[in-house]
């Protein structure tokens, strides 16, 4: 696609456009907040409860780990279709971009949670002995310690994170929930117009790399091993 064309696309539609990468960064704005908030505790908690660890429960790391599997593992839209009922009584509508962030808010609790879990295995045993050593208390040791050496593949895990939450944002238009994926859908495929369908993929590719390069030298930065 040349840049010419580019430009008629952009001039044409370019309300249109902003309105929809508003309605995208809405949506994956809401779905990392809710990674953030109740992603780390989930993950730090799956981590503390693994056998082992300080807070060693077989049969509520085998629960949590279970739901956190079924959602993961269920297929996106189905995800946002069965959650319905669930939607409706949170916001009132299943429709629209803010009901749209109720299912993405979900599915990245869930899959934040499990490479919150990967990074804190991946510190050092020693580490936490030496807390305890030092006779840190548990909440020390997480927050002092564990979160402190395992921030580096927070933020990485966070990065990966957000580049599924842009395209799930995408999925999300099938049902009414705006976004970039919404306008590609209905102004580029349902009029046959592949220019504009494939001008939404080149913002899409842009905003990816975008997130990806920012993530990991952020992750560098605040990696001091």
């Amino acid at each position: 696609m040349s840049m010419e064309r580019f430009m008629e696309i952009w001039t044409q539609y370019h309300e249109q456009i902003w309105e929809s990468i508003g309605q995208t960064f809405y949506m994956v704005g809401m779905s990392t907040l809710a990674a953030v908030i109740l992603g780390i505790p989930l993950g730090t908690l799956i981590f503390l409860t693994r056998p082992g660890e300080m807070l060693s429960n077989r049969t509520a790391s085998a629960g949590i780990n279970i739901v956190v599997n079924v959602i993961r593992s269920f297929p996106f839209l189905l995800l946002v279709v069965f959650m319905f009922p669930l939607t409706r009584a949170i916001v009132g509508t299943t429709i629209g971009t803010t009901a749209a962030t109720v299912p993405l808010a979900v599915v990245a609790v869930a899959g934040y949670s499990r490479l919150v879990e990967q990074a804190l295995v991946e510190v050092p045993r020693g580490v936490i002995e030496a807390a305890r050593s030092m006779g840190a208390s548990k909440l020390e040791i997480v927050w002092k310690f564990l979160y402190v050496e395992a921030r580096s593949g927070l933020v990485l895990g966070l990065t990966t994170s957000i580049v599924s939450f842009i395209s799930y944002s995408t999925v999300v238009g099938i049902v009414g929930g705006g976004g970039v994926g919404d306008f590609a859908i209905r102004y580029g495929y349902q009029r046959f117009e592949m220019d504009v369908t494939l001008c939404m993929v080149v913002l899409m590719v842009l905003l990816v790399q975008a997130v990806q390069v920012g993530g990991s030298y952020i992750s560098r930065r605040i990696d001091k091993r």
